[in-house]
């Protein structure tokens, strides 16, 4: 399956319909009259977020969506038909953007969530509304309100409790081929990954979902590479983990690369938790493996974890210190929700 997580759509919300001139005129009835009904109100343009879906490729097909205007108002006092609403279906994590690229609408994060981003056009009354005791007969009506239009762009931010950086052929691919039953690509030459995997890990009773995005090279927030717009996938993420190829002469320059674009990034990523991890462990003989460990942990202010996902070594205490950074910001979400949730009820007696 194909994965698009950018689309710029152009929606418009239906007119309108417009009010009827009438007048009752039946045999053996009098004192008939205006009877012209009103118009039906034009359709919504509505965005709803749904549980089956995690690509935004239908919208690289169809970028115009209309919803449709509503009937003009009849005789009778017959109202118009109201114009159906137009529903566009997202995947959890899509961010409503304006045309400008920069102003955020809203952020659909829950399967269910759904917002109103453009109302139709009121329909135009009728001329029955306009008849009174000094002009009984009215020969006027109103013409229905215009729908609104306007090109947005959708954004998918998936949704993962941890993520993984680092640079092109980092492993990261490997290791979450090793610990989850994601099938990445995998392949010995850079870029392989084009687009972000997910993985269900689970470890002593818990699971969280990690997500493994392409890789960052020098000037990745230029365009340098595949860019870094693959950033914004760990946006929501607890805790990133960043893998360091052991096999590189230098894995502390590598770690200050990846760290640079991430803090040129922005969006609170770089004060996010960070678990260090040298990868590649069953390549590296163990001599050369304890002097790089010990330049990357002077280069990162920490020590780093010893990991291979070839051989096994460290896997577990990798994803244990994922899975507590995890469960640590799940319990201040809880406590958070439960605190807003004291207050909202208020006092009662």
């Amino acid at each position: 399956m194909q994965f698009l997580d950018q689309a710029k759509v152009y929606v418009r919300s239906g007119d309108g319909g417009n009010g009827c001139v009438s007048f009752r005129r039946e045999k053996f009835v009098e004192f008939g009259g205006p009877d012209g009904g009103d118009g039906g109100k034009g359709g919504d343009v509505i965005l709803e977020c749904v549980a089956n879906l995690n690509t935004l490729l239908d919208y690289r097909y169809k970028q115009h969506f209309k919803a449709k205007k509503g009937g003009h108002g009849t005789g009778q006092n017959k109202t118009g038909a109201r114009g159906a609403d137009v529903v566009l279906h997202v995947p959890p994590g899509t961010e409503i953007v304006d045309a400008d690229g920069e102003t955020l609408i809203a952020d659909l994060v829950q399967p269910g969530d759904r917002v109103v981003l453009l109302r139709g056009g009121n329909g135009g009354f009728g001329n029955a509304r306009f008849k009174s005791s000094t002009n009984r007969a009215p020969r006027h009506a109103n013409p229905g309100q215009k729908g609104e239009e306007m090109q947005i762009w959708l954004r998918l931010k998936l949704i993962a409790d941890a993520g993984i950086i680092g640079l092109p052929n980092a492993g990261k691919s490997t290791f979450l081929a090793a610990v989850s039953a994601a099938k990445p690509k995998i392949a010995d030459y850079p870029f392989t990954t084009l687009h972000p995997n997910l993985g269900v890990v689970r470890i002593d009773g818990t699971h969280f979902v990690l997500a493994d995005i392409p890789g960052l090279i020098e000037g990745a927030h230029e365009g340098a590479g595949i860019g870094d717009r693959f950033l914004g996938h760990v946006e929501r993420t607890a805790v990133l983990l960043h893998l360091v190829d052991g096999t590189l002469d230098d894995p502390a320059l590598a770690y200050t690369t990846v760290r640079g674009e991430v803090e040129a990034y922005g969006a609170g990523l770089e004060d996010k938790p960070e678990i260090v991890a040298l990868s590649k462990a069953d390549a590296v003989p163990k001599d050369e493996l304890k002097t790089k460990a010990r330049a990357l942990k002077k280069a990162a202010g920490r020590a780093p974890l010893i990991v291979s996902a070839a051989s096994g070594e460290g896997l577990r205490d990798v994803l244990r210190a994922l899975a507590a950074e995890v469960a640590s910001v799940r319990a201040e979400g809880a406590k958070a929700k439960r605190g807003r949730a004291s207050s909202s009820r208020g006092w009662r007696p």
